[in-house]
Formats: structure tokens, C-alpha cells, sequence
């Protein structure tokens, strides 16, 4: 059994136009930049996990996120969670250090964003603000009461239930 034709749509990284109707399937239905993102929940001695609020400026600003950020091009989701972490909160962990949680996959209006979730409960240094973000330190059972991007919210149950 293959790979169905829908899921070939996500896995592919084109843009969204007409012009880019998968042949064979229902008029109307196009495909979209599928963007890769990692993202982490780090978990602090007390069991809180550390949410970032998104920028003004940036889209979705005001939403709080785990933090995280794109994959570059040969980057392995790990080698970019590492790095973002370091340019966004001044801290340093490792790739044993952060274990594969879940996974987002979710349609917004203009791309389709796919994002692995990490848990992470060791790193060195203290995370600071570098990038104009708001942090906070959250209890698993208040996630919920924070507004996050659409992508997010199913993520939460499933770190609840892990914590």
C-alpha cells in the first residue's frame, strides 16, 4: 500500500495557486508551502512549561507558543530547536536532552505548517527574553487559559497527559 495522495500534498513544499491542482483530484483543491517548525516544551523542576507571547509585528502577535522556530534547510528538527533556543532564550541544551513528544499538522489560510513537538527538561542557563517576547512559566493544567495559535491547541491534552 502507498502513500495516499493526500498525504503526498502535505509532504511536498510548493506554492498555492490554481495552476498547482494535483491532477486527479476534485476541482478546486490546491496544495500550499507546507512550512517546518520545531517547537519545545521545556519543563522546569516544578513541572511548569515555559510559553513564549508572539511579538508585535510578527503574525499571530499576542499568541503564546512553545518556543521554537523554522527549520532551515539541512537542519535536522534537534540541530534547530538547538539553535533557535540559543538565539531566542540565551540557553544551551542537547539533542539527548529533548524527546520527541507529538507533532502538529495543521492548514492556516496560506501554508501548511508542520511542527514536531519536544519535551525537554535539561539545558544550562536561565531562559531569557532576546527577541521581544513575553515569558511565562505555566502550569500544565492552565495551559488552556492561554491564547495560543490553532496549531498549538491539540498539542496541549496530549503534554498534559505526559506531565
Amino acid at each position: 500500500m502507498g502513500i495516499s495522495r493526500s498525504t503526498r500534498i502535505i509532504a511536498r513544499e510548493t506554492e498555492t495557486t490554481p495552476a498547482n491542482v494535483e491532477p486527479g483530484f476534485a476541482s478546486g483543491v490546491v496544495t500550499m508551502k507546507t512550512v517546518l517548525v520545531s517547537a519545545v516544551a521545556l519543563i522546569d523542576i516544578e513541572g511548569r512549561v515555559l510559553l513564549a507571547q508572539r511579538p508585535e509585528g510578527k503574525s499571530m502577535a499576542g499568541l503564546w507558543e512553545f518556543p521554537g522556530g523554522k527549520i532551515e534547510p539541512g537542519e535536522t528538527p534537534e540541530a534547530a530547536l538547538i539553535r533557535e533556543l540559543e538565539e531566542e532564550l540565551g540557553i544551551n541544551t542537547w539533542a539527548s536532552c529533548l524527546a520527541p513528544l507529538t507533532f502538529a499538522s495543521h492548514s492556516y489560510d496560506d501554508f501548511h505548517l508542520l511542527m514536531p513537538l519536544f519535551a525537554c527538561r535539561k539545558w544550562e542557563g536561565i531562559p531569557q527574553s532576546r527577541e521581544d517576547q513575553a515569558l511565562k512559566w505555566v502550569r500544565a493544567n492552565e495551559l488552556r487559559t492561554y491564547p495560543m495559535p490553532a496549531a498549538d491547541v491539540p498539542l496541549i491534552p496530549i503534554l498534559r497527559d505526559w506531565l
